[in-house]
Formats: C-alpha cells, sequence, structure tokens
C-alpha cells in the first residue's frame, strides 16, 4: 500500500516537471493521475477538475497524506494483534497434536481429567458455575429491592410527588391536626363533667346507703322499741321527692272502703299527699291530697270530691274517708266526728287490685315520679284500711281512744311499712290520750 502510494506521489511530480520542462503553457485544467497495470490499456484517462489554487491543492494532498498514514497505523496494529492470535492457536493445535500421539502410544492410559487439554483455558467446574450464577442473581434482587425501597421512601417522603399534591397533604393533614386537638379538648371537658357526676353520684349513693343502714337498723330491731306493733310514726319532716313510706302489701277488688289515719302537720301552703294508691294504667286510683290553698281533696279513679276537713294547724288529728262504689257515696270523718258527705264520686266504679300504696308522695306512675312541691310534711300513724264502710260509732271509738280496730285489708304494723330517703324514720308513737286535741 505504501509503495502504491510512492508511485503515485512520483508519477505526479513528474507529470508536473516534464510540462514546465517543455516550456508548455498552463492551460488552467488539472488531471488526476492513476496507476496503470502492465497488461491494461496504456491510455490514460484524464478527469477534468474545476480549477483550484496552489494553496488549495497542498491543503488536500496533506490530508489524504494524513488519512491514509491513519488507515496504515490500524492496519498494521491488526494485523500484529491477528499474528499474536495464529501464533496462540498454532502452539495449541501442537498441545492437541502431542496428546493424540501420547494416546495412539498409550492405550493402557485411562484419559481421566489429569491427561485433559483445554488448549491453556482453566477448567471450570459446573456448580462452580452455578454458584456463580446464583450470586449474580441474588445481587440483581439485592440490587432491586434496594431501588424498590428507595422508590417507596421518596414516595412516602414526598420527593416524588407535584407540588401540588404534597401542598394538599399538608393542608390535610393540618385539618386533621386540629380535629384531633378539639376532640382531645372534647374528651377533657367530658372527663371533667363526668368527674363532677361521679362526685355528685357518690354523695347521693352514700347517703342512700346510710338510709339503708339506719332502716336495716330499724328492721332488726323488729319494733322491739314500740309498746306494740301498731304504736310507731312516721317521719316526714321535709318537702322533697325522695322521703316516703311504701306499704309492702297491694289492696285487692274493692267496691267500697274505709280509710283512717292519725295525722300531724303544719306544712303551708297545703299538707301536701299524705296517702295516694295507684295501679297500672291509672296512678290515682286513690289520693288524698292538699296542694296550695285548696281544700283536702280526695280522688278516685281520678275524679274529684273536696272534703270539709281543716289540719293544718300542728296537731294531731284523726281523719276518716268511707266511699262505696254505688252512686259514688262518700263520707268524711275529723276527730270521731262526720264534717261532710257526697255522692257520685266514681260511682259504679270498681277499685282496682294489684296497685301500690306510697304514703307521703303523689303518684304520677305507678311507684314513682314524685313531685316534692306534692310531698307530705309531717307525721302519719296508724294508717288502715278495710274494704267496708265503717259504722261512725267505730270511728267515734277509735278516734276517742276508746278502742283500736285494725284494718282488714292493711293493717298498720312496722312491718308492713318501708321508709325510704335520709331524714324519713318510724319513730314510737304518743299514747293515744296524748294525741287527742285539748279542750
Amino acid at each position: 500500500m505504501f509503495s502504491l502510494l510512492c508511485g503515485l506521489m512520483s508519477l505526479c511530480a513528474l507529470g508536473r516537471g516534464q510540462s514546465a520542462t517543455n516550456g508548455q503553457l498552463d492551460d488552467g485544467k488539472r488531471y488526476i493521475c492513476r496507476a496503470i497495470p502492465l497488461s491494461g490499456d496504456p491510455t490514460c484517462p484524464v478527469t477534468l477538475l474545476p480549477e483550484l489554487n496552489v494553496g488549495g491543492q497542498e491543503e488536500e494532498l496533506r490530508n489524504t497524506v494524513m488519512q491514509l498514514r491513519e488507515t496504515i497505523l490500524q492496519q498494521k496494529e491488526m494485523i500484529s494483534k491477528q499474528i499474536g492470535t495464529i501464533n496462540e492457536l498454532t502452539t495449541k493445535l501442537s498441545l492437541c497434536a502431542s496428546t493424540t500421539d501420547d494416546r495412539k502410544y498409550d492405550k493402557g492410559t485411562s484419559w481421566g481429567k489429569e491427561k485433559q487439554n483445554t488448549m491453556g483455558d482453566v477448567p471450570r467446574d459446573p456448580n462452580d458455575s452455578i454458584d456463580s450464577m446464583g450470586k449474580t442473581m441474588q445481587g440483581l434482587k439485592d440490587r432491586l429491592e434496594n431501588l424498590e425501597q428507595q422508590h417507596l421512601r421518596a414516595n412516602v417522603s414526598g420527593a416524588s410527588f407535584p407540588t401540588e399534591l404534597r401542598d394538599l397533604l399538608q393542608r390535610r393533614l393540618g385539618e386533621l391536626e386540629k380535629q384531633l386537638l378539639k376532640k382531645v379538648s372534647n374528651l377533657e371537658e367530658e372527663k371533667s363533667m363526668l368527674s363532677n357526676a361521679t362526685a355528685e353520684y357518690r354523695l347521693k349513693t352514700e347517703s342512700t346507703l346510710s338510709a339503708l343502714v339506719n332502716r336495716i337498723s330499724e328492721l332488726e330491731k323488729g319494733g322491739g322499741d314500740f309498746k306494740s306493733p301498731e304504736q310507731f310514726k312516721l317521719s316526714l319532716p321535709q318537702r322533697t321527692n325522695y322521703l316516703y313510706g311504701r306499704v309492702t302489701k297491694t289492696l285487692p277488688e274493692m267496691y267500697a272502703f274505709t280509710l283512717c289515719m292519725w295525722l300531724k302537720s303544719s306544712a303551708s301552703p297545703g299538707i301536701g299527699t299524705p296517702f295516694s294508691y295507684g295501679v297500672p294504667g291509672q296512678a290515682n286510683e286513690i289520693v288524698l291530697i292538699e296542694w296550695g290553698n285548696n281544700p283536702i281533696e280526695l280522688l278516685i279513679n281520678d275524679k274529684v270530691a273536696q272534703l270539709p276537713l281543716e289540719v293544718r294547724d300542728g296537731k294531731w288529728h284523726h281523719i276518716c274517708i268511707a266511699w262505696t262504689t254505688r252512686d259514688g257515696q262518700w263520707d268524711a270523718y275529723q276527730d270521731g266526728g262526720k264534717l261532710g258527705s257526697g255522692d257520685n264520686l266514681a260511682a259504679w266504679h270498681p277499685i282496682k287490685p294489684g296497685g301500690v300504696i306510697i304514703l307521703g308522695q303523689e303518684q304520677d306512675v305507678v311507684g314513682g315520679r314524685f313531685d316534692a312541691g306534692q310531698a307530705f310534711v309531717g307525721e302519719l300513724s296508724q294508717v288502715n284500711i278495710w274494704d267496708r264502710v265503717l259504722k261512725p260509732v267505730e270511728i267515734q271509738s277509735m278516734a276517742n281512744c276508746s278502742s283500736y280496730i285494725p284494718g282488714n285489708v292493711i293493717s298498720w304494723l312496722a312491718s308492713n311499712v318501708e321508709v325510704f330517703g335520709r331524714g324519713a324514720f318510724k319513730r314510737p308513737m304518743e299514747t293515744c290520750q296524748e294525741r287527742l286535741p285539748k279542750a
């Protein structure tokens, strides 16, 4: 290649020298010189080139020479590498040939791992290859997991979130924080209210327990402090909705009755409700009540009759109320004498059975829902009920202490009366003579 280049350059230089020697004029044309084989046509084809100046021609030739030189150097390097490869292959073929000759002339020798020749390559164990591949795959797996974790952390931290989404999340977190603080504040308030309610409930419970202890003490005494089972009184000193007595027995169905009691009260205005009997569906089945500035009233099946009784003087009085369903006839007695009578009070209505008798409170529902404004304030004793109309002489004998007749339906016994509310007590009763009004 190099000799061909030198020939071309010599030929071109010779042409230029002859042209100048012969004294021919330069016609401005430029020619390209080509090498012609010996067996070829001696005619040199001429190719016209555009007019070039001398500086441009020299620069073009210089560039061409540099390109050819670089090509020659690359080919020389390639040839050197190929020569090395050929030498290596020749050595390996020689080793193979020698091994074949040894095997040919020494047939008794086994071809084992010691006789193997791999032409200079390092022998490889399949297990080593598998382990290597496994390690490579494990490494790739670890790198993949690492990338996934980095991506997840980037998502959580918001690094890859758009600015709008990050702002939205921050606002949402701020709102949630405010809601949480508000909830905590509400819980603190509820806790404070609950603590106050608990303290109030504890005081109420202690009061109830104290009353229960007193009640148990009275039951354990069994009326031993009383001269006789009926010689006790129920004391209700305050106008509340939780002080009252309850009769443990109930009434049967009745078509007539007589209710008698000893009563002492100086409450104003009105003594309240000394007696009430309520049944399911009718809380005012039998009620004796004085409220406000109204006179004492008798209610039967929620029908009302006003009684000409006056007991608001702080003294003991014996009162009796007799009623029959026939024509609704009623009579009112005070201190043994009849002060009034009437009719058409719940005529032909039988008294319903199975109700609750409360002393000292008016029932809005059976056995409960008391109103402090209608509570009785004072003392009660010998509350008895008969299922008939007593004779006037019987009522007078009880009022002047000449006899005592217990009720055949409800009798006044310490074991028949329960006391509720702290401050309500069963106490020994004064003698009958002490209860009589002074002349």
